[in-house]
Order: structure tokens, then C-alpha cells, then sequence
């Protein structure tokens, strides 16, 4: 990233992302960190967080990684072409926290890997991801 780039003017993911309340809490190129708290809204009626969080918060983060390399003064969108999701646990604490690094790649189509923890630092599920970078207007 270079110094022009101001984090208070960055957009909301997406709606979905708004409506779950990720918040990016750290980036730089080809690396993003996503947390969420694990909210009733997001879970199911045993109390269990949605696995479908889980790949919404790894997919935000992977697709993040993505747009922040390259140009920064120019606005881009990551379009998910695959992404494969392993779920390995549940989560227990009160917060989940997704990391993600773009792996490999070029100029508008990039290849990213990320995890997701609870606060404990249990490993929840771990993803990898095809993007496509598109600017947008």
C-alpha cells in the first residue's frame, strides 16, 4: 500500500458483509484481516454459528487481500470465480477473526488462501479462493 491510501474512506464490503458487521482490522498487499463478533443473528436455533458465516467472513477477507494490491487509486472489485471451504470445528468463543493472503496470480486474477479462529484461537474452517479483480466506476 502506499501513503495515499486512506482506510476511512473504504467502502463496506458488501452488503452482506454490512448486514453480518465485519469490520477489515488490518491490510496491506495481498493481506486482509476480517473480524466479526458471533452475534445471535448468526446462528441457528441450537445456538451454533451458521457454517455459511464461516465462508461469507473468508471469502470477504480473501477477496480484500485481492483488491488492495496494484493501484490503489483505483477502485476494484474481487469477483469470487471458486472458492473451496473445509470446515474443521465449531466455534466457541465470541468473536471470529478471518485472515487471508493472495498466493499467486497477475493482474486481474489472483489466487488467495485464508483461515478463520474464534477468540480461543481454535482453527474453524480454512479456505482457498480464484478471484477476479474488476474495476469498477
Amino acid at each position: 500500500m502506499t501513503d495515499t491510501f486512506d482506510p476511512n474512506l473504504r467502502e463496506a464490503p458488501s452488503p452482506l458483509s454490512e448486514t453480518l458487521g465485519f469490520d477489515m482490522t488490518d491490510w496491506s498487499e495481498g493481506y486482509a484481516r476480517v473480524e466479526a463478533p458471533i452475534a445471535p443473528h448468526l446462528m441457528n436455533r441450537q445456538g451454533l454459528t451458521h457454517g455459511g458465516v464461516y465462508a461469507a467472513i473468508l471469502d470477504t477477507a480473501m477477496g480484500f487481500c485481492g483488491c488492495f494490491t496494484g493501484d490503489p487509486k483505483i477502485k476494484q472489485n474481487a469477483l469470487t470465480l471458486s472458492m473451496t471451504v473445509n470446515y474443521l470445528a465449531r466455534a466457541t468463543g465470541t468473536h471470529l477473526v478471518a485472515e487471508a493472503r493472495v498466493t499467486g496470480g497477475g493482474r486481474s486474477t489472483f489466487f488467495a488462501k485464508g483461515e478463520v479462529r474464534d477468540d480461543t484461537g481454535t482453527l474453524i474452517a480454512e479456505a482457498t479462493g480464484v478471484f477476479k479483480l474488476r474495476s469498477r466506476k
